[in-house]
């Protein structure tokens, strides 16, 4: 459905986004991560022919994004992270005016309001002026507009913004649901809702690709590694810091906060690791509060290959 091979894209003498290549098939969810500046919203203009790239290509269905924009865009639903919408319409006008635009046929328009407000939870403002609703009822709006004309694609850019709890639930629900004949690109800060969303994650740093795959493999990398957590009293934190460095079988320590402590093990070494921990805490005279072992997930993934690229800059 979706196809990019080489995507690059300058402004001036910056690279937005270097070298990008990725396929996804018709009802993959992926989920587009990388701090920002990472060239994610750069990557999402492209597919939306918003603007051209400076060099590779990308398709929508077969359509290239340069050739014929305006057949990529009837294909592609977008929410963009600053929704542009219009203040004096109520929710349901504007609704039928985004049906319109995107030529849903006119008979097929009022049922086509009537279903995305009801997909989006909008029934009890859909009369009222979107000036006057909240910030999270705008998002949903957005989110309307862009499923209106039930795109083969839908680009969101952070969709859950703003929402609630309740709300973020009800997203991510009508999300996999659209997910199941479309397919969808969502880029989020939010680590744990891509994590649960996505069936794909690229990680993007300085507008390169650090890594692609399922969260479950991604996170499995760093399964041989034991990260356990500790906060300590009655010692200079340096002096913590460089005692816990010498233990047999540590990576890394990472200072966290005051008296507060992550220790990483070497790979294959994290068996038995916390109770030598104790030890040589309460060996030292120090008083431990608390020891806790962390599983990897998918935001140490993220860190560890956003952290590895500065330090290659």
């Amino acid at each position: 459905m979706i196809c990019v091979k080489n995507l690059t894209k300058t402004f001036g003498d910056k690279h937005a986004v270097k070298d990008l290549s990725f396929d996804l098939d018709s009802g993959e969810i992926l989920g587009f991560l990388g701090p920002n500046g990472a060239g994610k919203t750069t990557t999402m203009r492209i597919l939306t022919g918003f603007f051209p790239p400076t060099s590779g290509t990308a398709t929508v269905n077969g359509v290239d994004v340069c050739d014929d924009p305006l057949a990529v865009r009837s294909m592609v639903g977008y929410l963009p992270e600053h929704v542009p919408l219009y203040h004096e319409m109520t929710v349901r006008e504007f609704l039928s005016f985004a049906a319109q635009a995107k030529k849903v046929p006119a008979p097929d328009r009022v049922a086509a309001v009537k279903e995305t407000i009801e997909r989006c939870n909008l029934e009890k403002v859909a009369d009222q002026l979107i000036g006057t609703i909240s910030r999270g009822y705008k998002q949903r709006v957005g989110l309307g507009q862009a499923i209106i004309n039930k795109p083969k694609v839908l680009i969101l850019d952070e969709p859950t913004v703003g929402l609630d709890p309740t709300q973020v639930r009800d997203i991510r629900a009508l999300l996999r649901e659209i997910g199941r004949d479309a397919t969808v690109i969502l880029s989020s800060h939010i680590l744990s809702e891509v994590q649960q969303m996505c069936s794909r994650v690229i990680i993007i740093a300085d507008g390169v690709m650090q890594a692609m795959d399922t969260p479950a493999n991604l996170t499995a990398a760093l399964q041989g590694e034991t990260r356990i957590s500790l906060k300590i009293q009655g010692a200079p934190d340096s002096e913590v810091l460089e005692s816990l460095q010498k233990l047999e079988g540590v990576g890394k320590v990472e200072r966290l906060d005051k008296g507060a402590f992550r220790v990483v093990s070497l790979a294959g070494e994290g068996e038995g690791l916390a109770p030598k921990l104790a030890s040589s805490v309460v060996g030292a005279g120090w008083e431990l509060h608390d020891l806790s072992a962390q599983t990897a997930n998918l935001e140490d993934i993220f860190i560890e290959l956003v952290e590895a690229e500065k330090k290659a800059t």
